[in-house]
């Protein structure tokens, strides 16, 4: 391949996996670091055009600062697929390392990606967004092919509010059909959510028109409606009966919007933003209220115009 890049990918995970696969399969040189794995992060970041974090929001702020204290060229590209919040400052995985990295330009990769799907070669499709157009347009190269479409969007924040907020309204569907509500309260609860996730973006200062594309939308589809989605599991099970520890403990990999949740009603209640879903869902995290009783709280509201953001 002519144009062929070094990317390093962060994060040996599935999500991390199935995107150093994407780059590999287009002929770039890839090269993945874990805390687990044989490389040390000095090599993996030796001469590197790319360099991709897919790990968990728990580890994003330490790792950054790891990668500082090696030299990279100023021409070296960041990209961020961590879905998540910071539980200290609320800040997005995009804003902490454009903070560590103020003069390299910092791509968000965002999307309906549940890995097990992309691992299986089925076709999808995500979007690359950044304050720096070619910057995007480099890493969407990097990860288009016939199985897998990359749009551009410059609107980084509203991208990866999009992919992190609806973590939290789908442990909200799969508590829905956990409770076998039927198909008509789960298209209102995740119609109500994008509402709520607009609402929300709106107030961070993200582009509304953002959370009805892919990253949006289409995400929210995907992790609503797919028992291969991490958080849907953890509401589906909520909904059964098992507790939250229990859950957790079954599961593979991360449910980020556990601790996004936490985040978010945090930051709802300094900016005095209308969470109605993400409050339920804080409460049933917590253990204070009952699927059940959530369930009630959302439909005994006070009632309302539909469009009132």
């Amino acid at each position: 391949m002519t144009n062929s890049k070094s990317v390093a990918i962060l994060g040996a995970g599935a999500w991390g996996a199935s995107l150093a696969n994407l780059a590999a399969a287009n002929g770039h040189e890839v090269r993945v670091w874990s805390r687990q794995g044989s490389q040390t992060l000095q090599a993996v970041l030796q001469n590197v055009q790319i360099v991709l974090s897919a790990i968990s929001m728990i580890g994003v702020r330490d790792v950054a600062y790891q990668v500082q204290s090696f030299p990279l060229s100023l021409e070296t590209i960041f990209v961020t697929a961590t879905k998540g919040l910071d539980p200290q400052t609320t800040c997005t995985p995009s804003q902490i390392w454009q903070t560590v990295f103020p003069n390299h330009a910092v791509v968000v990769l965002s999307g309906p990606n549940l890995s097990k799907e992309i691992q299986l070669g089925l076709p999808a499709a995500t979007v690359v967004a950044s304050n720096i157009l070619t910057a995007a347009e480099i890493v969407q190269l990097v990860f288009s092919s016939h199985r897998f479409r990359v749009y551009t969007n410059p609107d980084p924040l509203g991208v990866e509010l999009g992919g992190t907020l609806k973590n939290v309204i789908a442990i909200a569907a799969g508590v829905c059909d956990g409770l076998q509500l039927g198909t008509n309260a789960k298209a209102a609860l995740v119609t109500r959510g994008l509402t709520e996730m607009v609402r929300i973006g709106n107030d961070w200062g993200a582009k509304i028109e953002t959370f009805y594309g892919l990253s949006g939308l289409g995400d929210l589809l995907a992790t609503c409606n797919s028992p291969l989605s991490r958080n849907y599991q953890v509401g589906y099970q909520l909904a059964g009966g098992k507790t939250l520890t229990e859950t957790l403990a079954n599961l593979q990999g991360t449910a980020e919007g556990v601790n996004t949740c936490q985040v978010l009603m945090q930051r709802a209640k300094q900016q005095n933003i209308a969470v109605p879903i993400t409050e339920q869902v804080y409460r049933l995290l917590q253990g204070e209220i009952t699927p059940r009783q959530a369930l009630d709280e959302l439909m005994l509201r006070d009632i309302k115009p539909e469009y009132n953001y």
